[in-house]
């Protein structure tokens, strides 16, 4: 049952939907063992996501025991809420991923922008990360956490508190409103070489009964599945034996000792 909802097939905009890269896609998670894949592409494109194009390839009889879903991936800001209720309302999407990519106008996981670490206490830019995560999962706009840590993606961590320092806040929050957040591992691939988030993180979640799915963060075929049975191990080792899918923004829980004995 290796799952994978995050998956960017218009990447940064330099790609389009066709019958033929969604196929490439399919064939590629078919390839890499998965069992689901969930597109979910930027909410910057939103005019441009084919719900019905991506279930019309899925339908065929070659993708026969792979499930398809299609979601959204939203960058999240405070003034934004109204205008995301808008954007989720415009398609049926399975799910909903809600990221923190800016602090104000900072893009601070743009490489053209990293340089912003270093004009800014770094203690400081992650209680207002973590301040903005918070106020997404209790906006109730989202099923899942995107990158959860991603405020770490240069490598940048703060020294004089604990990794989880930032987090605790958040915890009840979370299990308060059902959000589902992914092990990431697109990090793996960045600067910080990690997974999102990291393990300690994960302990956690865990501790809190914070349910988690899984995400390769992918922008293009190649990238697909990457890194998740290092994850699916991961999530086994901490103590998770279900992991969450989704249909119609209606949360699926899926045992994953199948999976667990097959990569052991």
């Amino acid at each position: 049952m290796l799952i994978d909802y995050h998956v960017h097939a218009l990447a940064h905009g330099e790609y389009e939907y066709s019958l033929a890269w969604i196929e490439e896609y399919l064939r590629r998670a078919q390839a890499q063992n998965l069992s689901q894949i969930g597109f979910s592409d930027h909410d910057w494109f939103e005019d441009r996501i084919e719900v019905e194009l991506i279930k019309g390839v899925a339908a065929r009889p070659e993708f026969d025991g792979l499930m398809v879903r299609v979601g959204i991936e939203v960058d999240y800001k405070p003034e934004r809420e109204p205008e995301i209720r808008r954007i989720l309302a415009q398609k049926p999407y399975d799910f909903a991923i809600g990221s923190v990519h800016h602090l104000g106008e900072w893009m601070f996981d743009h490489p053209d922008y990293k340089d912003g670490f270093l004009e800014r206490e770094i203690e400081e830019i992650y209680q207002v990360y973590y301040s903005l995560v918070e106020r997404a999962v209790k906006s109730n706009l989202f099923d899942i956490v995107g990158h959860l840590d991603l405020i770490k993606v240069w490598g940048v961590k703060p020294t004089t508190r604990q990794e989880n320092y930032f987090l605790k806040p958040l915890l009840h929050v979370m299990r308060k409103a059902g959000t589902v957040v992914e092990i990431n591992t697109g990090g793996l691939r960045k600067p910080v070489r990690e997974m999102y988030p990291s393990e300690v993180l994960l302990r956690d979640l865990f501790a809190h009964n914070i349910p988690i799915t899984f995400g390769s963060d992918a922008h293009h075929p190649e990238e697909l599945g990457s890194g998740l049975y290092e994850a699916l191990q991961t999530a086994w080792r901490v103590g998770y034996r279900k992991a969450s899918g989704f249909a119609r923004r209606q949360s699926i829980s899926y045992p994953l000792s199948e999976i667990r004995r097959g990569i052991s």
